[in-house]
């Protein structure tokens, strides 16, 4: 297990961790930011946008790519500007990151991130803490901005049959520039996935997510995220614990924590976890059984 500073993407000061599964880069200059994620062979799974790598200090918000923490839901205070310097510690395998915060909305950012020591388990808890002087509601809000070229690939709960089951168990929530019969999308009895390609316009959905993981596979590597969902929780967006958009330049996986009144002082935070897999097999097709035969011994690996 490794802890040192790094010069990446332009930025001087960054915060690498690494063990013989993983590699994470975190800069201070900016944030709090993920920057990249990788195996030590590997390609980092995360995207940059390369004309905004190595800046700070800009008037107006920038996406940079990487891991962020956000806050829900999305309008103007989920733009705050996150592009200063960030107060930092490291002990041992964790780096704890956290931003002053930005007015006028008063709201600080905490970022902690904990490689494991021999496996490759990352764990991240993510905070929101209300210092203005009101009652705000918000929700945690995680977003991996993953490189582009992947299949996304999200679990659906058991199918049932009719007559016996005749409540429904899963909710989708789409958004209005969002196009159902886009092919990027398959929609199955098993997974929905989605491809990241270099055409096709905006599209974002969001679920009611029970199913803790959800995978993101770009050429020979595999990334997992992995989060919960509080039952009889209100979460954003007509009750979304985790959504998922792409564009031509990228695709997000996003976790939701649940809406939170939050009075002066008090917080609200949601944890994830990720994985990753290097030199993995590809499926030998993406029908639904061969999906689940590939992926389900790597997951299983994990613990998952």
């Amino acid at each position: 297990m490794q802890t040192h500073t790094v010069p990446f993407g332009g930025w001087p000061n960054n915060i690498a961790l690494s063990n013989s599964h993983a590699e994470l880069i975190v800069t201070t200059d900016v944030g709090p930011r993920i920057i990249s994620f990788k195996t030590p062979r590997g390609q980092n799974v995360l995207k940059n946008y390369a004309e905004q790598m190595g800046g700070s200090g800009e008037s107006e918000w920038k996406i940079r790519g990487g891991h962020r923490l956000w806050i829900a839901p999305e309008g103007d205070i989920s733009y705050a500007l996150d592009n200063s310097p960030v107060k930092h510690e490291v002990t041992g395998n964790t780096v704890r990151l956290e931003n002053d915060p930005v007015a006028p909305w008063g709201i600080r950012k905490t970022l902690t991130i904990s490689l494991a020591e021999n496996s490759p388990e990352v764990t991240l808890h993510h905070k929101i803490t209300n210092e203005s002087q009101a009652e705000v509601e918000l929700a945690s809000w995680a977003l991996s901005v993953m490189a582009p070229g992947g299949l996304e690939i999200i679990p659906l709960p058991p199918l049932g049959e009719h007559p016996r089951d005749l409540l429904p168990n899963r909710l989708i929530v789409s958004w209005p520039y969002t196009d159902m019969t886009d092919p990027r999308w398959r929609f199955g009895w098993k997974f929905i996935t989605l491809r990241q390609t270099q055409d096709g316009g905006p599209t974002k959905l969001g679920l009611a997510h029970r199913e803790k993981w959800v995978a993101y596979l770009n050429g020979d590597s595999l990334f997992v995220k992995t989060f919960g969902y509080e039952e009889g929780a209100h979460y954003p967006d007509f009750g979304c614990n985790f959504e998922t958009f792409s564009n031509t330049e990228m695709l997000e996986v996003e976790s939701l924590g649940p809406l939170r009144k939050l009075k002066p002082g008090e917080s609200t935070d949601h944890v994830e976890k990720w994985y990753i897999f290097g030199e993995v097999a590809q499926p030998a097709s993406l029908q639904e059984q061969d999906l689940a035969a590939w992926i389900q011994p790597l997951l299983a690996s994990v613990g998952l």
